[in-house]
């Protein structure tokens, strides 16, 4: 006898995602408290799982789940995922950063205004009865020039979002060539052209150990003037101590931060935070925000049905 398609959720996720599946015949079971072992033991006949970040879908998971077909990530990056084995396995691994890249691309943006126009700091100050005018003097963004490394789906809405701000746009990835569009106002450069002109940086790459601390120490004494720094990425990409002593030797005028190393494996928060950060805490000029560039309502949907359809697609349900 034939089992029915059966998805295993593992995270909490947008209902859409279910109601998809549900209205092509799957069967929908959750189990968002269960073990690796649990999930071993329990589910090994199920033909998917969507998950989020709450452990990493290993060797060992793969290799005991036999009926496993698709690991679904709902979200963008795919790092809590052994991709390498699941191909070897004949695994699909699927993800949705087409659901999120508009939220990303507007929060980077946001961020960067409210840095360059003090916003957060003039916001209690008006709340305290001070009116300091002169004191939270902001900066424009037209005229400057942003350079975007890394030009996947975040990247492209990053670049798209900006023209219309008078900036000069530098996009660099070292995995493509000639991938901007021809109606494109950004340039496509080395990174040298980046260190050399750039007013404003913007993080749109992947996490893997190749760029473990992609920004460090030497990424930050490359650059001919004092720039702004922007992570919607991975926060392990970014050496927290390197830029604050960036910071501190205004290399960087400052930074928006939306993503940090120290978070937890599923970034629910902060797990022992440093000295370091407790220092960057008492910058002005470091903004944060608690892992939610892509986090918004109409993404939060928007991933569900991507990802819905990328299930149905890859297990040929008609």
């Amino acid at each position: 006898m034939n089992l029915p398609v059966t998805i295993l959720f593992l995270d909490s996720v947008h209902p859409i995602l279910e109601k998809i599946l549900i209205q092509k015949n799957i069967f929908c079971i959750h189990d968002y408290n269960c073990s690796k072992q649990e999930l071993i033991s329990n589910y090994n006949n199920v033909h998917g799982i969507v998950i989020r970040s709450r452990f990493k879908i290993d060797q060992e998971i793969i290799s005991a789940l036999k009926n496993l077909k698709v690991i679904a990530r709902f979200g963008a990056g795919m790092e809590n995922i052994d991709l390498e084995f699941a191909k070897k396995n004949g695994t699909t691994c699927l993800h949705a950063p087409e659901g999120n890249m508009d939220a990303v691309g507007e929060h980077a943006i946001g961020m960067l205004l409210s840095l360059f126009n003090h916003l957060n700091r003039a916001d209690k100050e008006v709340r305290q009865g001070l009116w300091h005018r002169e004191a939270n003097r902001g900066i424009e963004l037209s005229g400057k020039t942003v350079g975007v490394i890394g030009y996947g789906n975040m990247g492209k809405s990053f670049v798209k979002k900006l023209q219309g701000f008078d900036v000069k746009i530098l996009v660099n990835d070292i995995y493509k060539t000639d991938f901007l569009e021809k109606n494109s106002e950004a340039e496509e450069v080395t990174i040298d052209r980046i260190y050399k002109e750039a007013d404003v940086v913007s993080l749109h790459i992947n996490y893997s150990t190749d760029n473990h601390y992609y920004v460090n120490d030497k990424f930050l004494s490359n650059f001919s003037k004092p720039i702004y720094i922007i992570n919607t990425s991975r926060g392990k990409v970014l050496n927290c101590s390197n830029l604050l002593q960036a910071i501190n030797q205004n290399k960087v005028l400052g930074a928006c931060l939306d993503v940090l190393e120290f978070e937890s494996t599923s970034f629910e928060n902060i797990e022992n935070a440093p000295e370091v950060l407790k220092e960057m805490f008492k910058k002005e000029n470091i903004l944060f925000s608690p892992h939610i560039a892509g986090w918004s309502k109409e993404s939060f949907e928007k991933m569900g049905k991507i990802l819905g359809e990328k299930i149905i697609k890859s297990l040929q349900i008609s």
